[in-house]
């Protein structure tokens, strides 16, 4: 029996899959629990169409994130943060401080779950690091740490 999954179920497929399982097992569980819709012409037909908009949309998700590899690519990010004598921070540089900047300067929405700096930054000095973008599209960039106190 072909179902459409309406929650992620375990071991069968996520949510909005077209999955086949035993005909007791649609009838008497997924179904009255809500689980699962009989995949009945209709029904497949607005499936297809819903995949369908779901591939254009990742395919122009996945364009613009190309796009934005393009601009931001081997480029730096200065950051100005209060330093003590010998170069060492108060406190670190946080993945949402590079995000934000990026915004900023770049004018490119960055999540800071997304930023990937090698290890944490206490330290003036250059490192780099990266930003995943979209899912096999990655940007490397440099992350300058300045003290604020100098111009």
């Amino acid at each position: 029996m072909k179902v459409i999954l309406l929650t992620d179920v375990s071991k069968v497929g996520r949510k909005g899959d077209l999955v086949d399982v035993a005909e007791g097992y649609g009838r008497n569980f997924l179904i009255p629990r809500k689980m699962a819709e009989e995949a009945t012409r209709e029904k497949l037909k607005d499936w297809e169409q819903r995949q369908k908009t779901k591939e254009v949309r990742a395919r122009r998700e996945e364009e613009a994130a190309w796009s934005s590899r393009a601009l931001l690519q081997g480029k730096q990010v200065v950051l100005k943060v209060s330093a003590g004598e010998r170069g060492k921070l108060f406190g670190s540089v946080t993945a949402a401080q590079v995000a934000e900047r990026i915004q900023e300067k770049y004018g490119v929405p960055v999540d800071k779950k997304d930023v990937r700096l090698p290890s944490p930054v206490k330290e003036l000095g250059s490192y780099p690091f990266s930003i995943k973008l979209h899912q096999g599209v990655e940007a490397d960039m440099t992350l300058k740490v300045e003290d604020e106190r100098v111009e």
